[in-house]
């Protein structure tokens, strides 16, 4: 297995990104996003993208406008903006290496993999893994008392995942006009949803709801005891095994 920097511009802004790929031929390439706040260097993502490697999977994981080795500044970023990065990025396979067959989204990076699939065509089958199922869920992890802060001044710090973020407002008013379930419903790829019952963060219920909204074909796994953040290795390549033995059938 070979990991690769790359970089790609979406909205004027530099993304860092890592391409792991096989040394042996290439089945397919994969288009990750990693969860709210995260990073492409997740321990998660990280293990997850290797084990894809693993059974001939290139996967494309890079980091949001504003995180990690990413431009821009993080509080001015939203839903519509991170949809954005992942069409640029699957812009950049395309141009560089092959377009994207497949595409998996971790937490708030699933939801908004279900609403940039429609923008790109090539993409056969999507992986949500602990996703909400629409993006106005987001907000109440972060608390009644920054919520309330948020909505009278207009933004706050917040810790998330023990670091303070920069929120405003604008976060939440791009969530609120975002209309997801329609783009679930007509979202003509095959379909895997994945959730751990009970994942503390993004409760269970929320993987109903997609499976509920989406048509056919479409699948659902419980992750049985594994954490939100995929922190324990078994889980990231039981995941990543799960997924490659599913796509199997969707990826030319």
């Amino acid at each position: 297995m070979r990991s690769q920097r790359q970089e790609f511009i979406s909205n004027g802004y530099k993304l860092a990104a890592k391409l792991d790929a096989p040394d042996a031929e290439i089945r397919a390439y994969a288009l990750f996003a990693h969860c709210f706040t995260c990073g492409k260097d997740a321990i998660g993502a990280h293990r997850l993208a290797h084990a894809l490697a693993a059974h001939g999977i290139a996967v494309l994981r890079f980091d949001f406008t504003g995180l990690g080795g990413s431009e821009g500044d993080f509080a001015d970023t939203n839903f519509s903006s991170n949809v954005a990065d992942l069409v640029a990025a699957a812009d950049f396979l395309r141009t560089h290496h092959a377009a994207p067959q497949l595409l998996i989204g971790h937490s708030l990076g699933g939801t908004a993999m279900l609403a940039a699939a429609e923008q790109i065509g090539e993409a056969t089958a999507v992986v949500t893994i602990g996703s909400p199922s629409d993006p106005t869920h987001m907000p109440s992890l972060f608390g009644s008392k920054y919520l309330e802060l948020i909505r009278q001044e207009g933004e706050a710090m917040v810790p998330l995942a023990g670091r303070p973020f920069r929120i405003k407002r604008q976060f939440f008013d791009d969530a609120e006009g975002y209309a997801l379930k329609p783009k679930i419903a007509g979202l003509k790829r095959a379909l895997l949803v994945m959730h751990a019952p009970g994942d503390d963060t993004v409760p269970v219920a929320n993987a109903m709801e997609i499976v509920t909204a989406a048509k056919h074909p479409k699948s659902f796994v419980s992750l049985d005891t594994a954490d939100h953040l995929l922190t324990r290795r078994d889980d990231a390549v039981y995941v990543a095994d799960l997924i490659a033995a599913w796509s199997r059938r969707y990826l030319a």
